[in-house]
């Protein structure tokens, strides 16, 4: 595959006690983290009422969205998106699971229904009021290597930008002994064909993608996504590239012009 490219206008971010994009640049620098960070998002993008039962994971991924499209000053409503998320809510999936096996009828229709891997996806075209494309995506460990293809494709494709978003939270029950996953953690880039932002060049290559961790891949190892940390690391820090994950004996190579 040739390399894509993209220019990042907008990036989002969100980790426990890391609650924006600054914050984590400042701890990749500083390694200080900010006071009284909020234990939870609290996406703007819904109502009140929806934001309280909106699970974490969605959460997130408002979160960061939303601060990815406000650092682009784009409007989200505009753009196209993928929402990339290894096990959408797996906390959800492992009570109705629990609860289908000892009282079906007891099912929660609103936990049903933030049971589905694109309920993320649903809550922001709704709370967005957008009607652009938006895709869900789900490949192991190298989801994010593979959002960040496809939102890249779509670029190539024509569009004019892209939002990708990416995110996972805490696992529980039974689940959580296949599938584990630790904490809240989410990311987010506004992509254009052009711009003045820092410049993406990815090419997929043969390789099984490991380096040391930086800053804020030490921090979250245990997240699902952290396999998205290495991109956020570099920009972080300022490095010129980075090596993702995209699957079986193939990696994401990835390389950072400013």
């Amino acid at each position: 595959m040739s390399a894509l490219t993209a220019s990042i206008a907008g990036i989002g971010f969100w980790n426990d006690g890391l609650p924006d994009w600054s914050a984590a640049q400042a701890f990749a620098a500083t390694g200080a983290l900010p006071d009284a960070a909020p234990t939870r998002p609290s996406p703007q993008l819904l109502a009140p009422n929806e934001r309280r039962r909106a699970p974490g994971s969605v959460a997130v991924a408002l979160e960061v969205a939303l601060a990815a499209c406000q650092a682009a000053g784009r409007d989200p409503a505009s753009l196209p998106s993928v929402f990339a998320s290894t096990h959408g809510e797996l906390a959800i999936t492992d009570y109705m699971c629990e609860t289908l096996a000892q009282d079906p009828t007891a099912i929660s229709p609103t936990k049903f229904h933030n049971s589905v891997h694109n309920a993320a996806a649903g809550y922001w075209t709704i709370g967005a009021g957008c009607t652009e494309a938006a895709t869900a995506i789900s490949a192991y460990d190298a989801t994010f290597a593979q959002g960040l293809v496809e939102a890249m494709l779509q670029l190539a494709a024509g569009s004019e930008a892209v939002l990708l978003v990416a995110y996972d939270g805490t696992a529980s029950g039974l689940l959580s002994t296949m599938s584990p996953s630790e904490g809240l953690l989410g990311g987010a880039l506004v992509l254009t064909r052009e711009g003045d932002g820092p410049r993406l060049s990815a090419s997929l290559r043969d390789g099984d993608a490991s380096a040391a961790p930086g800053p804020l891949s030490a921090r979250a190892p245990r997240n699902a996504m952290a396999q998205m940390l290495p991109l956020f690391d570099a920009l972080a820090t300022g490095s010129d590239g980075a090596v993702l994950r995209a699957g079986p004996h193939r990696e994401l190579a990835l390389e950072i012009l400013r």
